[in-house]
Parts: C-alpha cells; structure tokens; sequence
C-alpha cells in the first residue's frame, strides 16, 4: 500500500515539473537577486553626540561665492567716530566688476537712486557723475557726509558748502541704513564709477 503511494506520488511530481518546466523548481530556490541602488543616499552632518547639525550651523560648502571684504565690519557710525577727520581711505582703489555691482545693488537698497538717479545722474539732489560737489569730493568727506547727513557733517567738521547744485534739503544721515563698513567703501566705489567729469579734478 505504501509502495503504491509513493508512486503515486512520484507520478504526480513529475507531472507537474513537465508542466511548469525545468528552471521553475531551480528559480524557487535560488539566492534572492539583490538589486544595486545607484542612488546614494546623503548623509546629513551629525555632531559629536550623533545628532543633526542644526540648519544655521552647517558651514557653506568650501567653493560658495563669497562676497569680497576689505573694509571691515563695524557700523559705518562706528568708523567715523573712531577715525579722526580726514584719514578716511577707500579701500576698494581698484575695483572690479564685481565690488562695482555689489556696490550699486547697495547704492539701490540704500534708496540712494530716490534722490541721486539710478545711474547717479541727479534728480532732485545733485547728480554724483559730474564734477561739482557740495561739500568735497575726497573719500574722508564723502564718507562722512553719506554717514552724518549734510547738517550733522558741518556741525561736526566745519566745512561748510564750496559749491553750489540744485539742492531740495538736507542730505538725510545714511549711518543706520548702510549696515557695515565694508558697505560703504562699495557704495563709495560705485558712486566713483559714475563719475564724468574732467579727470584731472579727481582727488581721490
């Protein structure tokens, strides 16, 4: 009884490896196919304790552009106060492309061009491209005319106007809304690059 069973059995097995085919049986048994991710996944910087570096610690990546800075990071009022009167220098003597586009993106933010021009042609305050200023053209007096505004610079300095421009009103003081410094000289630099008037009436 037993022997028939098996036989049976085996009949019946090999029935079906002829109906689904010889690699069937094989491909069952076979080592799962491990699939290769071409996709790296990133890692996110951890800290020593293992934790995420937080968003605003992360350090930029070494080739971000960075903006150029030579003249330092302290208030423009800063600079003005800790300098005595005419040793203020633009560092920024031969400028780029680069620091002239930045200084007159800071020129606009600063909302230079509502009075001076977008180009620094003039509008209701004197143009900064010809070769009549108000009050002096060399970086020390330029400097702190934009900081102080016209009525504190002569208060501070004495220098009272050596020429005349079509003039609404005092010049606002820009001490507090030019942030640093550095911003300033860039602003300064753009304002040289406009400049058209006989060269050598230049003093800067």
């Amino acid at each position: 009884m037993i022997v028939r069973r098996i036989s049976v059995f085996s009949s019946t097995l090999a029935l079906l490896l002829a109906i689904v085919g010889p690699g069937c049986a094989s491909a069952d048994l076979a080592e799962p196919e491990v699939v290769a991710n071409d996709t790296a996944v990133p890692q996110a910087p951890q800290m020593d304790d293992g934790f995420p570096v937080p968003q605003q610690k992360a350090k930029p990546a070494a080739d971000a552009p960075t903006e150029p800075v030579m003249g330092g990071s302290m208030t423009p009022l800063e600079r003005v106060a800790s300098t005595p009167k005419g040793e203020l220098k633009n560092p920024y003597v031969d400028a780029n492309d680069k620091v002239l586009e930045l200084g007159r993106k800071k020129y606009l933010s600063a909302s230079c061009n509502g009075c001076h021009g977008g180009t620094g042609g003039g509008g209701m305050c004197p143009p900064l491209s010809n070769e009549v200023w108000v009050y002096g053209s060399d970086d020390d007096t330029l400097y702190r005319l934009i900081t102080l505004g016209s009525d504190e610079f002569t208060k501070q300095t004495g220098v009272s106007r050596k020429g005349r421009e079509n003039v609404v009103g005092p010049m606002p003081s820009h001490g507090a809304i030019v942030k640093t410094d550095d911003d300033m000289w860039k602003i300064i630099t753009f304002i040289r690059s406009v400049y058209r008037g006989d060269p050598s009436r230049k003093n800067w």
